[in-house]
């Protein structure tokens, strides 16, 4: 990775690198020069402070995604240190079982509340092993002498460079076997596990990639990414490491996710990653603007004839559609965006087939998780088929396995899939005993997803292996499954469907999205403020039939169907515990917050 870094270094003229801003304001740029001088001086600053030159040593970095970020990583790379990346949203406990685990006595911050956090740990003597914490912005000379209490020193990242600069050291550049990460991930049950993947893993991974889309997309020192979803995730680095190799340019957004539209507009991305939660509300949000029915009708057409164009290849943001109707909508995202790349979840056909003509730019699909990198299997480009997670990339076979359990036979083209190949990673750390269930005598990782091969070479999830329960009456339930299909009901925002071997049948936690809710209710004749419809019944039983109605369409069976719903006002969230930090459904945590609404659900529709 610090080769790649190198390479768009030169092929970019030193051009534009990391960009920032502030509020209202233009974005500010460091160029690549500037970005690698600071990583060395970083790098060698360490050295100075017990670090050693060698992937045996593991830096901390807990901080959202901004420039800094970037520039400790590649102080990493360029010295042959192993990134971890903390988040607190794994819950409090998670980030001292990871200082723990991957004996990190180094941390870069950038909030003094985070140090606050880490000196808490320290304090509490659940972290004796950390030493040295490193802030990115300002903090107070109090903050040093109470690190200084409890054996911890304290210093601006500013120091640490400088120091460096003064006592320069030539950089130890990393094989591409050493290891250049350990990403904890969530895990929904027990602890987070660190997988580790080394750069060749990343390299591979990100040269598969872009070995599928050459054809149509190559990216160049012209291209821009907007930065706003995790670092400490492996699909956010992936879309970065392609951007770097090239020569591009990437902007962080100001860190609120409310603002992400005004940076995009500040920014003009040309690349911009996204999870399907975000492509579901820019569907919404287009349709819920066409509120008369001839509106909706010529909407409908326009997005029609565009779909007829994407099928045929042709994919353009300049017909008379496009002024028409979708103009605003790619205004909204800047005006440039030539690629969109989703991953993280299941993306809705109908949602990414509408997206595909409404934006007139590709859309690209991916599929994978952490111990492959980030993507394994990705849209093959000209296919703009929806309902699949397109092909397998070039670096890595896949294969499905017979899964008795569940029914799931390879000789009908289904079961678990399997992954092998070089973006394959090395094992958790520490943790033999899950590394050895993830991957078999033969390397080949088991993802607990279910697959199914389609006629044309394509993968289609169809289950997953551990969130399914089976009902009282011997029925097996894939939650997810359903719960994709439901939150297409206009009036829902997000949806927890909730089985139990004990009963018969299915209930629901229905959160209604606030934006579209209150009209969708006009329209039946109820009125009230957000928090009154909350507690309406008829409202309820309109949200349930439309539900239902989706299911029916969907081919759901009728034990598939919830028979009864509780309407919740709050979103689930990162900050409330319910969602993960890519935004997947924590289903024990929700499981044990609506206990109690769930039980009465199933004592009063007996």
């Amino acid at each position: 990775m610090y080769e790649v870094f190198r390479r768009g270094l030169r092929i970019s003229g030193n051009g534009p690198c990391l960009g920032f801003r502030n509020p209202k304001q233009p974005y500010q740029w460091l160029s690549y020069q500037e970005v690698a001088d600071r990583a060395e001086f970083l790098g060698s600053g360490l050295l100075q402070h017990n670090c050693k030159p060698c992937t045996d040593q593991f830096i901390g970095v807990f901080a959202q995604n901004r420039p800094e970020w970037i520039i400790a990583e590649l102080a990493c790379y360029t010295y042959s240190m192993v990134v971890v990346p903390l988040y607190d949203t794994l819950g409090p406990g998670a980030v001292r079982y990871i200082i723990n685990t991957a004996d990190i006595s180094t941390v870069v911050v950038d909030k003094p509340q985070k140090a606050v956090v880490l000196l808490e740990h320290v304090e509490r003597k659940e972290t004796p092993g950390l030493k040295l914490i490193i802030l990115m912005e300002p903090f107070e000379e109090a903050l040093k002498d109470r690190g200084q209490e409890c054996g911890v020193v304290i210093k601006s990242m500013q120091d640490v460079e400088d120091c460096g600069q003064q006592n320069h050291c030539d950089p130890v550049p990393p094989k591409p076997s050493d290891l250049s990460i350990v990403c904890f991930t969530s895990g929904t049950t027990g602890n987070p596990k660190g997988a580790m993947l080394t750069h060749g893993n990343v390299v591979a991974d990100f040269s598969g990639f872009l070995k599928v889309t050459e054809s149509q997309w190559a990216p160049t020192c012209a291209d821009v990414h907007i930065s706003y979803l995790p670092l400490a995730h492996m699909f956010e680095r992936m879309v970065q490491s392609v951007v770097y190799c090239h020569g591009g340019r990437v902007g962080f957004f100001q860190g609120d996710i409310r603002l992400l539209s005004d940076d995009m507009k500040a920014l003009g991305p040309t690349i911009f990653p996204v999870v399907p939660r975000l492509l579901n509300r820019m569907y919404d949000k287009i349709f819920s603007q066409a509120d008369t029915p001839l509106k909706r009708w010529l909407l409908e057409f326009a997005a029609k004839r565009k779909q007829a164009e994407v099928r045929s290849g042709i994919i353009r943001n300049d017909s008379i559609w496009d002024e028409l109707f979708f103009n605003k909508v790619q205004a909204s995202l800047g005006g440039c965006v030539r690629m969109i790349v989703t991953g993280a979840a299941p993306a809705s056909p109908t949602v990414l087939g509408f997206l595909r003509a409404a934006l007139g730019c590709q859309v690209y699909e991916g599929y994978g998780q952490t111990e492959c990198t980030a993507g394994c299997t990705f849209t093959t480009p000209g296919d703009w088929t929806s309902g699949h997670v397109g092909a397998p990339l070039p670096c890595n076979h896949i294969k499905l396995v017979d899964v008795e359990e569940l029914n799931y036979w390879t000789s009908k083209g289904e079961g678990e899939i399997c992954v092998r190949g070089p973006n394959v990673f090395k094992g958790y750390l520490k943790d033999p005993e899950r590394t050895k269930e993830a991957l078999d005598e033969d390397s080949w990782l088991h993802t607990g997803d279910i697959g199914k091969w389609l006629p044309a070479g394509t993968l289609k999830i169809i289950d997953r292996k551990k969130h399914i329960f089976k009902l009282a009456q011997g029925e097996y339930v894939a939650p997810e499954m359903i719960e994709n299909i439901y939150i297409r009901s206009e009036p829902v925002a997000q949806v927890y469907v909730h089985g139990d071997s004990l009963k018969a049948f299915l209930v629901g936690i229905v959160v209604p999205d606030p934006e579209v809710m209150p009209s969708w209710a006009r329209k039946r004749g109820i009125e009230g403020t957000y928090a009154e419809l909350c507690t309406n019944k008829e409202l309820k039983k309109a949200i349930l039939e439309d539900m239902v109605r989706l299911g029916k369409e969907g081919g759901l069976h009728s034990f598939e169907q919830v028979k009864a719903i509780h309407i919740h006002s709050d979103m689930f969230s990162v900050q409330n515990g319910l969602l993960t930090p890519t935004l997947k459904a924590k289903r024990p945590e929700l499981r044990e917050y609506f206990k109690k609404q769930i039980e009465e659900l199933y004592s009063t529709s007996m």
